[in-house]
């Protein structure tokens, strides 16, 4: 078979199956089989048979005094490795320090992915009261500011199926989300207002590489309270502003054009 330098177009379906059941714990939780079952909608024996296989591997850990499963250390070791090649958190991270004296709020990196975008670097709000940021939190992509701005600026397409509630103000309907993605493209940053968690508020913004392609997402997020439409309105232009930065120190030019 001749050599093309691209990935294979057939997948292992038990590999599959396996990383969905990492999608499901990688909310944070800790789930049970039945409840991983439920979730995925793969064969309650099949998810016992993958979880045991994956806590072998040291990808997930059993817990004994629940019965669940949640992420295991394995993935920070593979993580750190991924994140030690990466000279973007060193460009981005004088931005997101500015972004958090700008807005007082907490200031996140997230890399876009094929289904999320996940937190590579935060900056937490000096306030006593603040919203949860942490590396490796994936980003819902239709329920979220970040991940919002990967589906209007990334190389993904919509997704398909079910869309999740979160809260009463989730986007669950797909030409809802179609109309809102094109909103994203034409004002240039995403928002959302208590979509993925209650109460909580975000706004985001694309960061370019020297091809103009999407290459990280830089965004705010705070309590409703404290940043409503007021804040989040006069945090859009210190977010745009180190955004912009941030793509110029990975090479990218204003005058490129962004056509996605």
């Amino acid at each position: 078979m001749p050599r093309t330098r691209q990935p294979a177009h057939r997948h292992v379906a038990s590999v599959t199956r396996a990383l969905t059941l990492l999608d499901v714990l990688a909310d944070g939780q800790e789930f049970g089989t039945n409840e991983i079952a439920r979730r995925t909608a793969i064969n309650a024996s099949t998810v016992s048979r993958l979880l045991a296989t994956l806590a072998a591997g040291g990808i997930v850990e059993h817990v004994p005094s629940t019965g669940r499963y949640r992420l295991g250390m394995r993935l920070l070791q593979l993580g750190n490795a991924v994140l030690e090649r990466l000279d973007l958190r060193d460009i981005a991270r004088p931005h997101l320090e500015a972004l958090v004296e700008a807005t007082d709020e907490t200031a996140t990196l997230s890399l876009p992915g094929e289904r999320f975008a996940v937190t590579i670097d935060f900056i937490q709000s000096p306030s006593s009261v603040q919203s949860i940021a942490r590396v490796g939190r994936p980003s819902v992509a239709h329920a979220t500011a970040t991940g919002k701005v990967m589906l209007a600026f990334g190389e993904i397409e919509l997704p398909t199926g079910r869309l999740e509630s979160f809260t009463a103000r989730t986007i669950t309907d797909h030409q809802a989300l179609a109309a809102e993605v094109e909103r994203v493209r034409r004002r240039g940053f995403g928002q959302t207002i208590g979509e993925r968690e209650e109460g909580l508020n975000a706004i985001a913004f694309p960061v370019w590489d020297d091809q103009a392609r999407l290459a990280a997402i830089v965004g705010v997020q705070g309590p409703a309270p404290r940043f409503g439409s007021k804040a989040m309105r006069r945090a859009v232009g210190p977010l745009g502003e180190q955004a912009a930065a941030i793509s110029r120190g990975l090479g990218w030019r204003r005058n490129e054009a962004v056509d996605r």
